[in-house]
């Protein structure tokens, strides 16, 4: 079963991205915020992570270097509500994978981790 981690401060978008993902099959672990989601790749790395860009405290940018240097195999999508051009750029220079804007298609996201994990 590919695990999955899902990093976002909105309960509404970590709710339904783990209900899609585990009818899909995942093993799911939600984080709140980018601190949260460091402690649980440092537990156990997920196959793939779903992570916000725009948080309080650590942001996802740095979510993401920290994820790339340690655990350079773990791909990552990018998710934002914020069409900022630069953090997209930032997010690719550091490794991310994809990148998607909310509001999203849940299935172009499920199709996305999909074809990464495969």
């Amino acid at each position: 079963m590919k695990s999955l981690l899902i990093v976002d401060d909105q309960t509404g978008i970590r709710l339904l991205l783990d209900e899609v993902f585990k009818k899909e099959g995942f093993e799911t672990r939600l984080a709140a915020n980018g601190a949260e989601a460091l402690q649980m790749v440092q537990e156990r790395a997920p196959d793939c992570v779903l992570l916000d860009m725009k948080m309080p405290g650590i942001n996802g940018v740095e979510v993401l270097k920290k994820i790339k240097k340690d655990w350079p195999q773990v791909p990552v999508i990018m998710m934002t509500a914020y069409g900022e051009v630069d953090l997209t750029e930032d997010a690719f220079e550091n490794g991310a994978e994809r990148y998607f804007t909310k509001p999203f298609n849940i299935y172009e996201v499920r199709d996305a981790v999909t074809a990464l994990l495969n």
